[in-house]
């Protein structure tokens, strides 16, 4: 039996948490683990993700272009077309527009730097995804390694929330790789970074897994895809989701 997409929502109330970074090398790693295809969409207005896209050179995952109100179209596109996994970025706020994002999420993904500041932003996210009846998950994200306030941070999460077993450390190669549309794992494979996303990659394709047998076990069929090969965008295509006119996608700058 074909296995139902999931829909994997980056989102938190404090900017600079790592949230477009945490995406992309999320989505990237579920590529090269075995487990796409991968669509990304960027609803936050500042087009990091999407400018990401434009000069990555690898054409998968693939990057859909699309406003927040289309989302639902979107989903529902991807889920048709085979996708495995839908990996949605947010912008740094709480509104109306990501109450409605969030309503689409299998999981939210919340990722929260190890800072007083951090930690009191996470209360709006977590309500959010309470009214929704969403699960959510907090990633540690740019901490400090061997810091105290680190581990305290988690300790913190975790009376609001599932805390990730995977702690991200803070690295300059996280953000270097991505300026020309790669990720650490197609930079330095055998880094420490790399490990890191690896692991938090098997941990989410583990709640994967039990989405998938709790989906099985109340008898869920999900829906036949209409074909084997996933045509949502295609990287380097001018048409996005919705048959309308999109940048072209896929080329370093300058390439």
């Amino acid at each position: 039996m074909s296995k139902p997409m999931r829909v994997f929502v980056f989102a938190s109330q404090k900017g600079g948490s790592g949230k477009t970074t945490l995406a992309g090398h999320v989505a990237v790693q579920a590529e090269l683990a075995g487990d796409g295809p991968v669509a990304m969409v960027d609803t936050d207005p500042q087009g990091s993700l999407e400018k990401w896209a434009e000069v990555r050179r690898e054409d998968r995952p693939a990057y859909v272009k699309a406003e927040t109100s289309q989302l639902g179209n979107v989903v529902a596109r991807a889920r048709e077309q085979g996708y495995r996994l839908l990996v949605v970025d947010t912008p740094p706020a709480i509104t109306r527009s990501i109450s409605d994002v969030v309503s689409h999420a299998d999981l939210v993904v919340v990722p929260t730097r190890p800072s007083p500041h951090d930690l009191r932003a996470v209360g709006p996210t977590v309500d959010i995804a309470e009214w929704h009846k969403k699960s959510l998950v907090f990633v540690v994200n740019a901490a400090s390694a061997r810091a105290r306030i680190t581990a305290d941070a988690a300790v913190a999460l975790s009376q609001h929330g599932t805390v990730a077993p995977v702690t991200l450390h803070h690295r300059v190669d996280y953000a270097a790789s991505m300026i020309d549309g790669r990720t650490v794992m197609e930079t330095k494979a055998d880094g420490k970074s790399a490990k890191e996303v690896v692991a938090l990659w098997n941990y989410l394709a583990d709640r994967i897994k039990r989405m998938d047998y709790a989906d099985e076990e109340e008898g869920i069929v999900p829906p036949l895809p209409v074909a084997a090969q996933p045509s949502l965008v295609s990287i380097g295509s001018n048409v996005n989701a919705l048959g309308r006119r999109a940048p072209t996608f896929g080329r370093r700058s300058g390439s």
